[in-house]
């Protein structure tokens, strides 16, 4: 017995000079946040044995909980409005005795940071892959303890694009006339095999050593800031990568969906709206992994739903984003996103957030952008939605046979169904993206329906979003691999022979297709109408699909020409939208053309800027 006893105190005395703290997330925080509440997940050896004491004035500790596993505690602070930046002296004890200590940041917010100003419709988003950019730094191709290295010739594998890469070309994207900057996921992705897309995460709070590091990531945001181009993340709430450190040992047995083992989601979003469906159907859904390398996050877990919220805001916060892209957005619980969207918009009321559903059904698209009319009484606080039926209707209408039922119509319809959405001139648009065949390819490889479709989205209702590539007409004609969809932007290496950067040894029609979308780029960035202007528009008739944009006294006029030849245009059939209007000037050629009757030349978009 006596035996026991000294081995019991033994085992105490060397578990209270041995504990320590491997991590605490988030890493930091602030005070004047708009919650006073922080939830840190504290992990160690055996550190949920212990009990935390923090003395600090304006901030306390509310509650603490070991997780299921106990290497892991969670810790409730209280912060107060009260509270000055500083260190929190975070004191871990047993019984009496101190046996580990943290010393935590609490910092001071940037000046303005709760009013920063998110994407609008008067930007356009430029997003770049960044393994696929530009590779700025050779030197961190290959990673000491990251999985996979660099190998240019798989079109699957890591290409070398870094941050730096990104950072060196902010004067190219400046003058295209982008003014957003969406980075497919950056964070660390060490995964043995296909990390370099990004979404399958094993450390949501550092850039993958291969991109960079955050403090580089913060500089690319404020260098971007300065070329008044701002800088939106791409934040995973669905699911990690199998090799994140919690997703290996999990804090509570229900972090992870299906008992930490993969079952496949159905992909059976209607579930989700099915009047008649059943929960097991909805669960099918949202619970089921992609594939077995990323598992699916269980959102209704309290302490996660926490961990991702404040991940999100310490990112706003630490970075200076100007918005959130949200992958696979039905795929979580939809309470959850519900809270999320809440909290994250309630620190940051003007910032812009917008989430993937992918989708080509508006009414399912709807349900998720606020101020939507929902079947079922959701309230969702999610601002944007990217608008796949529309892209798919420009697709269409450009490419099929014109009729009465059947071309531009495609378009028109579209547009018509926005009384479904909370806030149509607040959607994303685009002619394609990462996941996507290429907008060229899409088109057959036609350079003037290419041009018609990019008038579209930069003159139409909605924030325009264009896919790095697209500008230079890259195409995926003979395969819709996502390695071929997502090639490498020539330039963006040491001995590449083609530099779309520059223009070196580009192909003249690809030169002048980079240069109409600059020169239609740039001029967007001065149209009113553009960033505030109401939209109307007459149904298509006879290969023309006519629009209004108009704000105050200031109109812009769009036609698109489907047909094989000239075809004039007679003011007199537009006297609602002409009226008190003679004369309009192309925007990008600068000629005047009387009102009254004008010529656009053959499967082609003409803007004209209206005046008395």
């Amino acid at each position: 017995m006596l035996k026991r006893l000294l081995l019991l105190w033994t085992l105490a005395i060397s578990s209270a000079t041995a504990a320590t703290i491997d991590r605490v997330e988030p890493p930091s925080w602030w005070v004047g946040m708009q919650s006073s509440k922080l939830q840190l997940l504290v992990k160690g050896d055996q550190i949920g044995s212990l009990a935390p004491q923090l003395d600090y004035p304006g901030v306390t500790i509310s509650a603490s909980r070991a997780g299921d596993d106990r290497d892991y505690l969670f810790i409730d602070l209280k912060i107060s409005a009260s509270a000055q930046a500083g260190t929190l002296p975070l004191r871990f004890m047993q019984g009496n005795k101190e046996v580990a200590s943290y010393d935590y940041p609490l910092q001071k917010r940037a000046a303005g940071s709760a009013q920063r100003k998110g994407f609008s419709p008067a930007d356009v988003i430029y997003l770049v892959m960044p393994d696929r950019f530009a590779n700025g730094d050779p030197q961190n191709d290959k990673v000491d303890g990251m999985l996979e290295g660099p190998d240019r010739d798989n079109i699957g594998g890591r290409h070398g694009g870094d941050l730096q890469g990104i950072i060196d070309r902010l004067g190219y994207i400046e003058d295209m006339g982008f003014t957003q900057l969406w980075l497919n996921p950056v964070r660390e992705n060490n995964m043995p095999a296909y990390s370099y897309h990004g979404y399958a995460m094993t450390d949501f709070y550092r850039i993958d050593p291969r991109y960079g590091s955050n403090e580089l990531y913060f500089t690319l945001s404020r260098e971007a800031r300065k070329r008044g181009i701002g800088l939106i993340m791409d934040v995973v709430l669905n699911h990690s990568g199998s090799e994140h450190w919690w997703a290996r040992q999990p804090p509570f047995k229900d972090w992870i969906n299906n008992g930490n083992r993969f079952v496949p989601t159905t992909h059976r979003r209607e579930t989700l709206h099915d009047p008649y469906g059943v929960n097991a159907d909805r669960r099918g859904f949202t619970d089921g992994w992609f594939v077995n390398t990323m598992p699916d996050l269980n959102q209704r877990n309290p302490y996660f739903a926490n961990y991702l919220i404040q991940n999100s805001i310490w990112w706003v916060e630490s970075a200076g984003l100007s918005g959130i892209r949200v992958d696979t957005y039905p795929y979580s619980d939809k309470r959850f996103l519900a809270e999320w969207s809440r909290r994250v918009m309630a620190e940051y009321p003007r910032l812009n957030i917008v989430g993937e559903e992918w989708t080509t059904n508006p009414a399912l698209l709807a349900y998720w952008q606020k101020g939507s009319h929902t079947h079922d009484g959701y309230v969702s606080e999610l601002p944007s939605v990217f608008d796949f039926p529309l892209q798919e209707a420009v697709v269409k209408g450009l490419t099929a046979e014109e009729d009465q039922w059947n071309g531009l119509v495609y378009i028109y319809r579209s547009l018509v169904n926005d009384f479904l959405y909370g806030d149509a001139y607040n959607l994303v648009i685009f002619p394609d993206n990462h996941d996507k065949s290429r907008i060229y390819t899409q088109l057959g490889e036609d350079k003037a329906l290419w041009r018609m479709a990019m008038a579209f989205f930069a003159t139409t209702r909605g924030i325009p979003q264009i896919y790095s590539g697209t500008e230079i007409l890259q195409a995926n004609p003979d395969s819709n691999d996502h390695g071929v969809i997502r090639a490498d932007f020539p330039g963006g290496w040491d001995g590449d022979t083609v530099d779309a950067f520059s223009g070196k040894n580009l192909p003249q029609d690809v030169r002048e297709a980079q240069e109409y979308l600059r020169e239609l780029l740039n001029w967007r960035k001065t149209s009113a109408p553009i960033h505030k202007g109401k939209l109307a528009h007459y149904a298509p008739a006879d290969g023309l699909y006519v629009y209004f944009r108009f704000h105050g006294k200031e109109k812009v006029m769009v036609v698109l020409n489907k047909n094989d030849e000239t075809t004039e245009v007679n003011g007199k059939d537009y006297p609602e939208m002409l009226k008190g209007f003679s004369r309009g000037t192309d925007a990008l050629s600068g000629k005047i053309h009387s009102l009254k009757r004008f010529s656009v030349p053959a499967r082609s978009a003409l803007i004209l800027e209206l005046a008395p």
